[in-house]
Order: C-alpha cells, then structure tokens, then sequence
C-alpha cells in the first residue's frame, strides 16, 4: 500500500448541476439539500449546487442553503461569464452568482476559438473581456473564483494559442483554479496529459483542475492521469452520473486516488461510507444502482467460479484488489450452474447456517442448483431462495405453509374509457381464491386485485395472515419479469425476481416457470417462508435495538 502524500486533492462534485443534467434524474428541492449534506458529510471539498440564474429551484436552493449551511464543504454557485456587451455588474447571470452568496462560484467561459464566432456570435477579444471582467469583479467581491475552460481540450487542438489565452486571462484576473475542461468526453489521455503540460508551462504557478466526461469511457482514467501531470481539484458526480455518457466518476475516482496512488483525499471512515452513500444517491435519483460499477457495486467483489471460489476462501486477496471492508462493500459468494462444493459451502457460512453437509450431501444441492437453474431459476441475486433450497435439503426441515390448490380468474369491466382510436379499452380485473394449509387448518380466501399476480397475492396474505398476523408487516419492494427463451414466443420461461421488506431488512427471492402467474406464486410465497423462518429471531433484534 502506497503512503499518503501530503497534499490532498480537491474534490469537486457537480451533482446537483452536471449530473442532474443526466437523463431521468430529476431531482426536487428537498433532494437537492439532502443530497448536499450527504456529499459533505462524504469529504467532499466542494459542493457545486447549480446555476442561479437558470431556473427558480436553483435559486430556492441556494435561499434555503443560507439557512441550512454545509459544515466542511464549501458551496459553489455556478454561472456563465457576462454576456457579450453586457455590464459586468447588471448582467444577469452574475447578479444571480452574487446574490446566492456562496463563498466559491465557478464561471464558465469559452476556451475554444471556434465556439466563440459560432455560439456566442461574438470577437475573440470581447470573450477574452467576458472573461477578464467576470472573475475580476466576484473576485473583487470576496469569493473565490474557479474558471470551467469549456472545450478546453478541444480548443488546445484546434488554436493552442488562444485556449492558452483564455486560461491565461482567466488566471491573471484572479480565478483561484483553471478547471481544464473535457467537455465532448472525446480526448485521449495522452491529449489530456500533453496539454496540462502545456498549461503548466505557462503558468508554473496557477492551480488546475480537470473536468472529464465519459463518452470514450476514459473520464476516470483521464482524472487519474491529470492527478499524475499536476492537477489539484478533480471535478465528478458520485456514481459517474452526467449528461450523455455522464462525468468522472467520484465512487471510483475517490478510492484509487487514497488506495492506489496514495493521495489522502477524505477521512478512512468517509471512504467507508462511499458504498452507502453511492447507493443512497442512486436510490435518490430513482435510478437503478450499476452492479457492476467498481469499488462500490454489488458484483465488485463477488465471486461466482468455483476455482475462484476455493481461492478465495485460502486468501481472498487471490481474486480482489482491496479488501472490501475498506470502501464500505462486502464480499459476496454467488451460486450458479458454474459453482463448485466449495461455493455452496461459503454461501451457507455467509447465510449464517453452519450446516452439517456431508461432501455427498454438498454434491447433492449443488446438482440441484444447476438442475433449477436448468429451469430457469437463478440464484445470484436470490440469496434467501438459495437458503431455502439448503434448508429443504435437510429431512427436518418443515415449512410453515403449504399450498394445496389455487385459481385466478380474469374478467373485463365494460364501460371504461375509450381509446383515441375508438376502440373499447375495458378495464382489467382479476379475482384469485387460494387454499393455504397450516399444520391440520386449511384456509381458503379469495380477493380481487388489479391483474392476476396483484389478487394472488391478496388473496395468500389474507389467508396467511389470519395464522400469521406478522406477516401484515412484509411489503413488496420490487417485482421484475424476464423472458428467459425470447425465441420461444408465448412459450417461453418465465422468471419472477421479488424483493421484500419488513421494514429493516431485504430480501430477494425467485421463482420460475412457463406460466408469469406461477412464477410469481413461486417467488411470493418463497418471502412469506424467508420471513416466516426468522421472525421470531428478527423480533428479539428489533426489541434488543429499540
């Protein structure tokens, strides 16, 4: 392991402007100061909050931020330079950059020759005034100025010359860090690290940045590599989110700089929370999280191959880089047609079952494991499916209920609105009745629900929990269907992933057949088991916590 130098790196996250330019994300104004305080209780150095002078929430945002103040970070406004032939001190875009009253704002100016004719239907010379007169006069007002060199590294390819100049006015007007800005996601990282080195030439003295976006997949790569020319604020979102192909990505970028290169960036328990807080701004974003995002995804320290596997459990380090522990991760053991005896048996010790499986008895499930994947069943994302199986294996095992026989009934409610087209659009409704067995007592309820799936389900709990009136507590958190053989038609597989909760815990179960609706059953019923196994033992944690 590296030793960590002493002069840390800036962070900068433009989440709550850049990233949310990505599409689907939209977040409220509450969210917006949540995600603020979550990114500087991260270590964030800078918390960039978005562009006052574009829309209102922005500019509520920043109202509110007066009242509820970052304790580490500093809070940024960002803005463009004045307008061409505007007034430094009316324009307004800079009135609303001195009214958010932030202590940092960040300008961004064109640093490419081009776009100044073609974008700002302007001269040279009246962009390099823009620029000059904008730092100048929020600097002159006690900020502290960073100037965003747009298409900086396009610009240095096209006229070296005036981008130079652009960051060169930028510098001696005050702005206390040039970000060099990968604003089309097209460079190289040797055109990132041959022009840093230019601008460093130049001004031996300025503090750089770099902004990098991810559409040749080299944001990371080319943040890490301007850290290595001599850059001092890297600028990203957690999660890599951003417009196109999104920004750097803070979630990686974070821990290779503090495990790999040695560079203290946050706190060793900041870099703990870096896992939770990447799936917390995912979830906040109602996005799904990326598995298989290093650092911080589910998959990035998991391990599936059997001879992995084995490996593993003699030193983990055979198969991963860093312990996962370090970045808030765990490591997972998957089960799957590709494991071995030793997967099974890791997957249980992780489960918190020590079963006594003889070597037979551990070839046995593992045969059935690839026998139920055969059908269509997986068991990677499924884990309290998996423990079932394991515990069904064992001639002790008595579940809590027993299904003897169900029918779903769907039927059409006339009478509902017309389709533009003017066809009838009757209304869907599904009726379901199932016959449930608890020890000697047969319960046979029926409910209604709005498709066949939503009735079985209704119909399952109210005669569940008639003998389990717990399991009022268990609640659906997601419900996702795959066709397993696309080319199969209406014949083919289906597979049914259901995650529940009760309110502290998660769990994921599957089921899987030719027919969605008995899936589904095989998938539900499998969390009312799970939950059922450990209710007892989950209550006297809730009480010993409370």
């Amino acid at each position: 392991m590296s030793t960590f130098t002493d002069s840390p790196i800036a962070l900068y996250d433009t989440l709550l402007r850049d990233g949310s330019q990505m599409e689907g994300i939209a977040f409220s104004l509450q969210d917006k100061i949540t995600v603020a305080h979550r990114l500087d209780s991260l270590g964030m150095h800078y918390v960039e909050g978005g562009f006052p002078g574009s829309n209102e929430k922005d500019k509520a945002f920043f109202e509110q931020m007066k009242e509820r103040p970052l304790e580490r970070a500093q809070l940024v406004a960002f803005g463009g330079t004045r307008k061409p032939g505007a007034d430094v001190e009316t324009d307004f875009n800079i009135v609303a950059l001195r009214e958010a009253e932030t202590p940092v704002v960040t300008f961004v100016g064109k640093a490419i020759a081009s776009q100044v004719k073609t974008v700002l239907s302007t001269s040279r010379e009246e962009n390099l005034s823009m620029v000059r007169e904008s730092v100048e006069y929020m600097a002159s007002i006690g900020r502290e100025v960073h100037f965003d060199a747009e298409h900086f590294f396009d610009g240095f390819k096209e006229d070296p010359d005036y981008t130079l100049n652009v960051v060169s006015t930028a510098y001696r007007s005050g702005a206390q860090y040039l970000i060099l800005c990968d604003t089309n996601g097209g460079a190289m990282t040797d055109e990132v690290t041959t022009a840093i080195s230019a601008v460093r030439e130049m001004l031996p003295d300025a503090r750089l940045g770099i902004h990098t976006h991810n559409d040749c997949d080299l944001a990371v790569a080319n943040s890490l590599a301007a850290v290595q020319a001599g850059v001092e604020q890297v600028q990203g979102c957690l999660n890599g989110y951003g417009e196109r192909c999104g920004n750097a990505n803070l979630s990686s970028i974070i821990p290779n700089l503090q495990l790999k290169m040695g560079i203290r960036v946050v706190e060793d328990h900041q870099l703990r929370e870096i896992t939770t807080a990447s799936r917390f701004i995912a979830e906040l974003a109602n996005l799904p999280m990326n598995g298989l995002s290093p650092y911080v995804g589910a998959s990035a320290f998991a391990h599936k191959a059997g001879y992995h596997v084995a490996a593993v459990v003699k030193d983990p380090m055979h198969y991963q880089h860093i312990e996962p522990a370090e970045v808030g991760n765990d490591r997972r053991v998957l089960v799957s047609e590709l494991s071995g005896r030793r997967n099974i048996q890791v997957k249980l010790a992780e489960r918190g079952h020590d079963l006594p499986l003889t070597p037979e008895e551990t070839t046995a499930l593992l045969g059935q494991v690839k026998q139920m994947e055969s059908r269509g069943f997986q068991y990677e994302a499924a884990d309290a499916s998996f423990e079932l199986l394991a515990l069904r294996s064992r001639p002790d095992y008595r579940a809590p209920f027993e299904l003897d026989d169900f029918l779903v009934i769907e039927r059409r409610r006339p009478g509902s609105p017309q389709r533009a087209n003017g066809a009838d659009e009757s209304l869907m409704m599904a009726e379901a009745t199932t016959k449930i067995r608890v020890g000697d007592e047969l319960f046979h309820t029926t409910a209604d629900g709005n498709g066949p799936v939503n009735a079985l389900d209704s119909a399952a709990r109210k005669g569940l929990e008639l003998a389990y009136p717990e399991l009022a507590s268990v609640s659906l958190l997601d419900y996702k269907v795959r066709i397993i053989d696309t080319d199969a038609g209406t014949r083919a597989q289906t597979r049914v992933l259901i995650e529940s909760t009760d309110g502290r815990r998660i769990w994921t179960t599957v089921g899987a057949s030719p027919d969605v609706i008995e899936a589904s059953w095989i998938a539900l019923a499998e969390a009312y088991e799970y939950y059922l196994l450990y209710r007892e033992q989950w209550q006297s944690e809730d009480q010993s916590d409370d």
